[in-house]
């Protein structure tokens, strides 16, 4: 709902009736939300929201389980329809109704202005107020935010849940978005055929690996497996050094173009991150950071170990990109390793920007202590 639009008054009937996948409505307070396009979204599963529809859900909010963050009260009122009318009957609030509209015909050119604009995927998709926010959302957002300075970082971890448009330029707006089936058509058979490459060279028997300058050990070909894990496992690590780093590198407030790199790179996710167009790596982007991981396995161990542990790493990245993206728009069961997985990345999302920072396994974040906290009551 705009802004600007009066709010609209429901009964309580109204409220309760609204109860299924296809239409499902909420209550804080007296406060009405339609919240059916959050279903698939939200970390507990849609099963939750579903068994408190047409309810309050003020307790649920403050916990336990999970005592929901600002960010998250704030997201809610994306989904803001109207007020509760606890003292009329129904032919009462449809009076109401029939009142409202009434009041909205006297505004002529303001009705019509907000009709253009709710009727854009824009304004369908979010409730930002396109007068006072700090970014102006009708234009291209790239080369606004670097001169948010020392707002950006507060604006950029409070999300909405609105489309972004980074480039004004059809072309390269375009090269930003990637869906995300593209990441297994285009890599897995790269994966598929390194990794038949590299068990055939190695059961030649020819390839050794030199530990001393007259003494070496010949390498078998099902040891493959092993250097194909410990691809896996470094890009493990290389996933979370550049989670933590380089996407959630702070950058100096008086720096236009590092908050604008880093806007680009990752703070546009934190924005927007149910944009479900860029939740994985476009190729050309992504080629580049393969690129680097193989050049550096290349000259670091002798030729086919190193392409091994490359087509491991490679997978990894794969296996990640899918994660990220079933992370925030999967609906994993209750109890299982995916549902905790999801919950723990919304809350980076949402509430601990500064932890949390693996994806495919929370592995890192213990050594180098960036583990989410539990919650207390």
């Amino acid at each position: 709902m705009s802004p600007s639009t009066s709010p609209r008054f429901f009964s309580e009937k109204d409220v309760a009736s609204h109860c299924t996948k296809e239409s499902c409505w909420v209550l804080l307070g007296t406060r009405v939300y339609d919240v059916t396009g959050f279903l698939r979204m939200h970390p507990g599963g849609e099963a939750l929201i579903l068994r408190r529809s047409g309810r309050d859900i003020s307790p649920e909010l403050e916990g336990p389980p999970h005592r929901h963050s600002e960010n998250a009260r704030r997201w809610l009122e994306q989904y803001y329809i109207g007020e509760l009318d606890r003292d009329s009957s129904a032919d009462e609030a449809q009076r109401l109704r029939e009142r409202r509209k009434t009041e909205d015909k006297t505004n002529g050119v303001k009705e019509e202005k907000m009709a253009e604009e709710e009727s854009s995927p824009f304004s369908l998709c979010s409730s930002v107020d396109l007068d006072k926010d700090l970014v102006d959302w009708r234009k291209p957002l790239a080369w606004q935010v670097g001169y948010l300075g020392e707002k950006y970082d507060t604006w950029v971890h409070q999300p909405v849940d609105r489309p972004i448009r980074l480039f004004g330029n059809p072309f390269m707006e375009a090269s930003t978005k990637t869906s995300w089936y593209w990441v297994p058509v285009v890599w897995l058979p790269i994966v598929f055929y390194l990794s038949w490459h590299c068990y055939t060279m190695l059961a030649q028997g020819t390839t050794r690996l030199a530990l001393t300058s007259e003494y070496s050990i010949l390498i078998h070909k099902y040891s493959f497996p092993l250097f194909f894990v410990m691809g896996w496992f470094l890009w493990s690590f290389i996933e979370y050094c550049i989670h933590r780093f380089v996407f959630h590198m702070k950058p100096p407030a008086h720096n236009y173009y590092l908050i604008t790199i880093h806007f680009l790179l990752h703070g546009q996710h934190h924005k927007s991150p149910f944009d479900g167009s860029r939740l994985v790596f476009p190729p050309g982007l992504a080629s580049i950071v393969v690129g680097i991981f193989y050049l550096f396995l290349h000259h670091t161990l002798p030729d086919i170990l190193g392409m091994s542990v490359f087509v491991g790493g490679l997978c990894g990245y794969v296996v990640y990109d899918m994660i990220h993206y079933y992370l925030h728009y999967g609906s994993p069961k209750r109890g299982s390793y995916m549902y905790s997985l999801k919950a723990y990345h919304v809350k980076h999302h949402f509430e601990h920007q500064r932890a949390g920072f693996g994806i495919t396994s929370t592995f890192w974040d213990h050594p180098f202590n960036t583990v989410i906290p539990d919650e207390t009551f």
